[in-house]
């Protein structure tokens, strides 16, 4: 590999594991800069008090809020980003998210293109994370072109008595879209995969799938331990002439021929805005003063469901939902979102919430509960956005369509209760949890109100692109992983095509 690589890419989680994957054959020099390192494959990984109750992954830096309160975000900075603690929901959005839609509080906005553009890379993302799934369960399951790459993950029988229950009733809970090869997990030891790491034991991840096939490659080189501080341009602005980074405590620098800045939602704008230059006084890819803004995190909450006559003994339980009340609310009124699984919720889990609970009696009510997961979408707001104050991050989420969210809460409540669980309890995530981060650099056709084109291509830099949750301009009420991945491979193919191609 010559010493200055033909592309730079910037973090090595969905999308830029999946891009480097897609870009890896083309023989170009391709150099990946992670800011942090490998998870080690220890007992911790596996181990529900360490990771809930002692925070052992968590990072240790401090977001701000407007006001100056400061928090601690649940972002991590290692080898294959967010995904190595994803619950592995691998789900395409609904047909009708690219389309323009009213919720009960404003109207989430059409893509740039139709569904149709993005389905032939959806279903090769699918086959890419060896996604586990059925088709014909989910009435607003979109078109595939073709099937998912192997059957669904099993339900376990205390989960498949209460789908069968919800199905009695009129609801259709579908098998979700899973990459996770379970008896590879189980066979390293019993426990979710949903918030816990995963060392190579069966969970698809940016690092097992899309990193490792891109790594067999000669000319893709992972460096490790390098944050990326500030991306220069040359004297006219325009194109990016030097990726800046630290490595091991030095300052160096780097000048490819491509960047790709696959950073996450939060950090991508971050590096952005931090990097402005007289010629870019807003940030880079800025010219529309969008980066940063339309922030998004789904509105979400845990629902546990209890019933002393309900023995729950499974082990990872994630493996159905229901969108029901997906594309309205079951009675002609506006959408509410999606219902799914959580990971199997334990003592050890519920703990860390309620600490002055004994963990023996945690024990006892998790063994006679279930646990949903409650996801509505968030609508793109421009004042719900990332902003940077010197070394500080500073988040003001403007929370939207929360109403609508309270509405799928208590649909599922009655929906619970109505398959025989008495008592129903429910708690939102607030914003150290990161559900599904995404916005803040998003792509449209117009540059003065987007800041990448539909190729993820800054308008403002020819040679710049940016590849990761961000460039969602919408959030749609399901998990983004699998557009990130489809999106990757949909820019990789154009980049090979219009910029490689020579």
């Amino acid at each position: 590999m010559s010493k200055t690589p033909d592309i730079v890419i910037i973090g090595s989680g969905i999308g830029g594991s999946t891009i480097a994957s897609a870009l890896a054959p083309s023989g170009a020099d391709i150099l990946i800069l992670e800011a942090g390192g490998h998870i080690e494959d220890r007992p911790e990984n596996r181990d529900a008090r360490a990771i809930f109750q002692r925070g052992h992954f968590r990072p240790k830096e401090m977001w701000y809020e407007t006001d100056g309160t400061a928090f601690n975000p649940g972002n991590y900075y290692n080898v294959g980003g967010n995904s190595k603690f994803y619950g592995a929901v691998l789900v395409r959005y609904r047909r009708e998210d690219f389309e323009e839609m009213a919720h009960l509080e404003g109207v989430s906005p059409a893509w740039p293109f139709p569904y149709e553009e993005l389905e032939p890379w959806y279903s090769a993302a699918e086959q890419l994370f060896q996604v586990r799934g059925a088709l014909g369960q989910d009435p607003t399951e979109p078109a595939h072109s073709q099937a998912y790459a192997f059957p669904p993950v099993p339900d376990e029988p205390a989960i498949a008595s209460v789908r069968e229950k919800l199905k009695r009733n009129g609801l259709h809970p579908y098998s979700l879209p899973l990459g996770i090869d379970i008896d590879k997990w189980l066979a390293k030891a019993k426990t979710p995969w949903d918030a816990h790491p995963n060392s190579f034991d069966g969970k698809m991840d940016a690092e097992t799938v899309s990193l490792a096939l891109a790594l067999q490659h000669p000319n893709v080189r992972l460096q490790t331990g390098s944050r990326v501080t500030r991306l220069l341009t040359a004297a006219d602005g325009k194109r990016i002439e030097t990726v800046a980074y630290m490595n091991d405590g030095i300052e160096q620098s780097i000048s490819p021929k491509l960047v790709i800045l696959s950073a996450g939602a939060v950090q991508s704008s971050v590096l952005l805005l931090r990097s402005a230059n007289d010629a870019n006084p807003k940030g880079l890819a800025n010219s529309s003063d969008q980066v940063g803004r339309n922030f998004m995190n789904h509105n979400s909450s845990a629902v546990i469901a209890v019933s002393p006559f309900y023995r729950n003994d499974s082990i990872y339980q994630k493996t159905f939902g229901f969108n029901d009340y997906y594309l309205s609310d079951g009675e002609g009124g506006p959408p509410l979102g999606n219902v799914q699984l959580l990971g199997r919720i334990s003592g050890p889990i519920l703990k860390a919430q309620m600490p002055s609970v004994p963990e023996w009696v945690l024990n006892q009510v998790s063994a006679h509960a279930i646990d949903f997961y409650a996801m509505s979408e968030d609508i793109p707001h421009s004042e719900s956005r990332i902003m940077v104050d010197g070394e500080r991050i500073v988040l003001q989420w403007v929370r939207t369509n929360w109403d609508a969210h309270l509405m799928l809460v208590d649909k599922l409540k009655k929906a619970l209760k109505g398959a025989g669980f008495p008592l129903v309890v429910s708690r939102p995530f607030d914003k150290r949890t990161p559900s599904h981060q995404c916005g803040t650099v998003k792509i449209g056709t117009d540059p003065a109100s987007a800041p990448l084109d539909v190729y993820c291509r800054a308008f403002d830099h020819p040679n710049l692109f940016v590849v990761d949750a961000s460039y969602l301009p919408t959030s749609a009420a399901v998990n983004p992983a699998l557009s990130v991945a489809a999106q990757a491979l949909r820019v990789g193919a154009h980049i090979r095509e219009k910029d490689l191609a020579a």
